[in-house]
């Protein structure tokens, strides 16, 4: 059971963002944790072989992120912005540029809260400054192994729950949001209460604030929490949605609105069931990106689908108009 105890700042000061490197760890700990679930199944069985044949199996960032207990928080540095970049790479990079000006007392101190040091945790704790290096483009091996080559699914989903979150925080109220992360968390007057962190302690925010830090990784009914001393309390939790991650595009396509808006455009709505970008949606339809881009475009000026700006990329959304046509139909 863990607690956090919250001021008026606190709660203030409590936003979201999601983060490349959060899903380093929380897939990395997946990983080493072994039973994956039906969920994460198929990705495991894909990733493992390429993380092997890269030398990636085990090493470093292994050790450093086991199955159970804590991991170093120096790893997962506070997200600077609401949404990363969207490219793969350039996604990862100002989080780990963040951790390669970790102070060397710093990483020690995270190391010594560790069990069980293996021989490459010594020579961390030995030398910071000259593994460190290694550890980040180890960091940069597993992102592109795992990571990257699924990044727009994670990032849909993610970005998907952020924006579900901002419409309950400013309809409901930030209370509201902490107490919906999950039903067994409970809020009580100026406390949050979490039966299931997977690490973590209890304490007071005094005054820093609480980062609410999604992962499509993380199982059901856990969270991870970061709570360092003088720094930005993070709670990762599980995203909303993570459940159509994995899902072959086989959506079916409601008849009455392919007879009203045209099949191509009823397509394109029932893959909204996240955000997506022009160029996901045409990989994953088949149709051409030119004439996605105009579909999107009319379903916009109808008031059908909306979009908003994520990095580089341009992410699209049904609106609750679209949602209610398509419940109507079906």
């Amino acid at each position: 059971m863990l607690e956090l105890a919250f001021s008026t700042r606190d709660l203030a000061h409590t936003r979201l963002a999601y983060s490349p490197l959060w899903e380093v760890v929380t897939s990395r700990r997946l990983l080493e944790r072994g039973a994956t679930g039906a969920l994460h199944r198929r990705w495991a069985e894909q990733t493992r072989p390429r993380l092997a044949a890269a030398g990636l199996g085990t090493g470093l960032l292994a050790d450093l992120v086991p199955a159970h207990g804590y991991l170093p928080d120096f790893l997962n540095p506070a997200p600077g912005t609401l949404a990363p970049s969207a490219g793969a790479s350039a996604a990862l990079e100002a989080e780990l540029a963040v951790v390669a000006r970790t102070d060397a007392e710093r990483i020690r101190a995270d190391l010594e809260r560790m069990a069980g040091w293996t021989p490459a945790v010594e020579a961390f704790h030995r030398d910071p400054a000259g593994v460190l290096p290694g550890l980040l483009d180890e960091i940069r091996g597993y992102w592109e192994a795992a990571i990257a080559p699924h990044w727009s699914r994670v990032r849909a989903v993610l970005e998907s729950d952020v924006l579900h979150q901002s419409r309950r925080f400013a309809a409901a109220g930030s209370a509201a949001v902490l107490q919906g992360l999950h039903p067994s968390v409970e809020w009580c007057t100026d406390k949050l209460t979490m039966p299931q962190v997977l690490c973590g302690e209890s304490g007071s925010l005094a005054g820093r604030g609480l980062l609410l830090v999604p992962s499509a990784f993380v199982g059901p009914g856990s969270t991870m929490l970061l709570n360092q001393p003088g720094e930005v309390v993070q709670l990762c939790y599980p995203s909303r949605g993570v459940g159509v991650l994995w899902e072959q595009s086989s959506t079916p396509v409601p008849e009455a609105v392919a007879a009203v808006l045209g099949r191509s455009r009823a397509l394109l709505l029932a893959e909204l069931a996240v955000p997506a970008s022009t160029t996901e949606l045409a990989h994953r339809t088949g149709l051409a990106a030119g004439g996605v881009s105009q579909h999107l475009t009319a379903l916009r000026a109808a008031g059908i689908v909306a979009s908003h700006r994520s990095g580089r990329s341009v992410l699209y959304q049904r609106t609750d108009l679209a949602d209610s046509l398509l419940a109507a139909a079906s």
